[in-house]
């Protein structure tokens, strides 16, 4: 034979000359991640950081990913990983708005920039790679060749939501092809101050080594003084300097942060497939009702100046609409359910989408109910004496709720349920058919200790900065048992509209309450529920400069001195000075940084612990729709997640959301755990080396993420410039035309088990005061504010329906 006998012999000698064998032909593989899974964070380097603490996770520590995540980041972040991030995000704070210069359009996705690189080719350095791209469907043009070495990695952008054939030639043969389509999921979020992270600001007050705050009368020694005093050249408490050391907020007016557990949950989701990414739209605001918040304009509890434009329902249309124009609905019969919800009766008016430009939404987080029965006036009622002058006055601070205010509002709560599921379905487009991927997470024991039925007992332990705070062991089982009744009422019905129910975390907050983790030998510093005082010219118990608000804790709750350490809640003294007239102002601010600072909140671990129970459900919820991992994942993913239906128990099945060993420094050991699937994974490495997957070689490495130090000193002044908010000058359309519900359709969802005998405490904020952001101090620009004793707990509402248009 002169020429090659056959065409396979020919095949053979040609990649025999390249350097490939035919071995290496059938054993090379093309692995590939999105770049930046999780959209919402503008700059890769802030979701890599969460992606390569994720992968660095122990198989153990894979069962609660998010909580083992938060521990780590606080380990390595001082003043909360939270802090050098919240600046590099898709929200535009100034315009209320989800846009960012990163992308054109953020809700719509036009590509996904993935990196690439070929594995089971042996001396990948000295062979030469041709990487090839193909549009699928030939929308768009064939990419050009690069060609480089085969250890080396590669960038392409791949359309979506077509994707991309991928091909690498060796020698001008096929080695390896890969379908490269990114899966980007919708993720929303609408709720309360559960829901916002309340009381876990993405930047903390920071507080002086030697300064000191007096809150009595100036010279003169007293109970109020020798307090913790914020850094900075401020002369006056209140005044301009002062108040531009505020804690920092994502959102200021509605105190959400990124240690919200909905924001965590759908990070989780991004970073655990290589494959997918997550465009996420979180608008939940601290003192909201799904009547003023989700369905009426609300805007949030400290004063700001532009705050929230629109409803959290129509600000999720509008997000929806992407760079498109949404309609205004007039619709004042739709749903206030036969006059059961007087509120959205008559006037109503809400935003919508046109359903061929709207956004098909993959999973709605929900957090909502506990102000629609006044949980925040049943705290007070468990911390104030009978004797409290805050009691005695009433109004926005020292009002109370007993069990029958709260039992005839528990029975009205249904009807707003009701009510709210037509509108994500009518409104958001959601198919009353896919009611599980409304998720709806219940909240949180408080002060639960033993097995569930105990509680804190009588104490002033972590709230001492007021004096007229206390624990009352009657009344927290009084508001425990209110609480049971919330949740048995959420739970029938998340089990009516067919919504998807979390409530495996509340087991993991029992010994985490209130008056959890403190005991005298100091074992864990971070759990020392005292507030640090200068007495005689000595910081006791620990120097104020030294707290950690994100340091791992026993108690996943704020307390209110913890309040005072982390948020410190301050108002222009202007607007006090003006408005109430005091001719001493110190002590109201006190007690207002002991109130509105996030008091009676899951700390950032329980907002993580939230999380992972979050999590568990939606992945189940996205496998029922075929939108679960990648088949051929380049990660090894968690091990399996359980049913979306509750066991049928008395308790909650804490199994299925095991909650990972707590550092040593906690003091107590959390629930145990399930036995966690196997995982022949390595041991991991630590972050920012990406772990190697058991069947793969080892993938992409990622970029090592910017220090904190260079990045916050940027980030902590904010500018606020005023904002007038805009008229309302839209016709309104009737509501014939508004798509009407199928009531027999309004129970499609698997059947819930029995509820729960184990307490939970929801207290979610009320209301509050308007306030003044920083460096606002003019009074002049401030909104009217009443006295102690003249009931303000919506200042901020508008008429009935007001939702203005953008």
């Amino acid at each position: 034979m002169t020429r090659c006998a056959s065409l396979l012999l020919c095949s053979l000698l040609t990649a025999i000359g390249a350097g490939i064998t035919p071995v290496h032909a059938q054993t090379a593989q093309i692995l590939w991640q999105v770049d930046n899974p999780f959209r919402f964070f503008t700059d890769p380097l802030d979701t890599e950081v969460h992606r390569a603490t994720y992968r660095a996770l122990g198989p153990e520590d894979r069962n609660s990913p998010v909580l083992a995540s938060e521990r780590a980041l606080q380990r390595r972040h001082d003043d909360g990983w939270a802090a050098t991030m919240y600046k590099n995000t898709c929200w535009n704070a100034s315009t209320n708005r989800f846009t960012c210069e990163t992308y054109d359009d953020y809700m719509n996705p036009k590509q996904h920039q993935i990196t690439a690189e070929i594995s089971g080719i042996e001396d990948a350095q000295n062979l030469s790679c041709t990487w090839l791209t193909s549009p699928n469907g030939g929308a768009s043009p064939r990419g050009k060749a690069v060609t480089q070495p085969c250890n080396e990695k590669v960038s392409f952008a791949i359309p979506y939501p077509e994707g991309s054939t991928i091909s690498v030639e060796i020698g001008g043969r096929d080695v390896a092809k890969a379908d490269a389509k990114v899966q980007d999921l919708l993720v929303v979020a609408m709720g309360d101050s559960f829901a916002s992270g309340e009381g876990n600001p993405d930047v903390p007050v920071r507080f002086s080594r030697d300064r000191i705050a007096n809150y009595g009368k100036p010279g003169v020694a007293s109970d109020l003084s020798g307090f913790p005093a914020r850094i900075g050249d401020w002369r006056q408490i209140g005044d301009k300097a002062f108040i531009s050391e505020n804690a920092r907020w994502l959102d200021q007016a509605c105190h959400r942060s990124l240690y919200s557990h909905q924001l965590r949950a759908a990070l989780q989701l991004a970073i655990e497939d290589p494959h997918r990414s997550v465009t996420f739209v979180g608008v939940s605001c601290s003192g909201a009702e799904v009547t003023f918040g989700l369905f009426l304009r609300y805007k949030g509890n400290e004063w700001v100046p532009n705050p929230p434009v629109l409803s959290q329902v129509s600000a999720i249309a509008e997000a929806q609409c992407g760079s498109r124009s949404t309609r205004a609905l007039d619709l004042p019969e739709a749903y206030h359910i036969n006059g059961k919800i007087p509120e959205l009766k008559g006037g109503l008016v809400l935003r919508k989408c046109d359903a061929e430009q709207s956004r098909k939404i993959d999973l709605v987080f929900l957090s909502i109910g506990g102000n629609d029965i006044g949980f925040s006036r049943l705290v007070a009622n468990a911390v104030l004496s009978s004797e409290s002058m805050l009691r005695q006055l009433g109004g926005w601070i020292g009002e109370v709720h007993g069990q029958t205010q709260a039992a005839n509002q528990l029975a009205a709560l249904d009807a707003r349920y009701k009510s709210l599921n037509r509108a994500i379905h009518s409104l958001l487009y959601v198919p009353w058919k896919e009611s599980d991927r409304i998720i709806l997470a219940s909240y949180p024991g408080l002060a639960l200790s033993g097995d569930g039925s105990e509680v804190c007992k009588d104490s002033r332990a972590g709230m001492e900065i007021v004096a007229d705070f206390q624990l009352s062991e009657q009344k927290l089982r009084e508001g425990a048992w209110i609480a049971d009744k919330l949740h048995r009422e959420m739970r029938d019905s998340a089990e009516r509209y067919g919504w998807t129910f979390v409530e495996t975390h509340r087991r993991a907050f029992i010994d985490r309450g209130l008056c959890s983790g403190w005991s005298e030998d100091g074992t864990n510093p971070a759990d020392e529920l005292r507030i640090p005082r200068k007495i005689d010219g000595v910081w006791k118990p620990y120097n104020p400069a030294d707290y950690k608000a994100y340091a791992s804790r026993q108690r996943w709750f704020r307390t209110p001195n913890d309040g005072f350490m982390t948020g410190n809640f301050h108002v222009a003294a202007s607007l006090l000075q003006k408005v109430l007239k005091l001719d001493s102002l110190a002590s109201f601010q006190l007690l207002l940084a002991a109130t509105y600072s996030g008091s009676f909140h899951p700390t950032a671990e329980g907002q993580a612990a939230i999380a992972d129970a979050v999590v568990d459900k939606a992945r189940v919820v996205l496998q029922k729709y075929d939108q679960g991992p990648s088949k051929t994942p380049v990660f090894s993913p968690p091990g399996a997640p359980p049913p979306v239906d509750e066991p049928d128990t008395p308790l909650p099945d804490i199994g299925a959301t095991a909650i990972g060993k707590p550092p040593a420094t906690d003091g107590v050991t959390a629930p145990p755990p399930i036995t966690p699937q196997p995982d022949a994974m390595p041991a991991p490495t630590s972050p920012p080396t990406i772990q190697q997957s058991p069947t793969t070689q080892e993938p992409i490495e990622p970029i090592a993420p910017a220090s904190d130090a260079a990045r916050l000193d940027s980030q902590t002044q904010p500018s606020l410039p005023p904002q007038a908010v805009p008229e309302i000058d839209v016709p309104w359309q009737s509501d014939k035309d508004m798509p009407q519900p199928d009531e027999a359709g309004e129970n499609p969802a698997a059947a819930q088990a029995p509820s729960p005998t184990l307490d939970a405490s929801p207290l979610p904020g009320e209301q509050l005061p308007p306030v003044s952001d920083a460096p606002m101090s003019d009074p002049a620009a401030q909104p009217a504010l009443s006295p102690p004793g003249v009931e303000v707990r919506q200042p901020f509402r508008p008429p009935v329906g007001e939702d203005p248009v953008p």
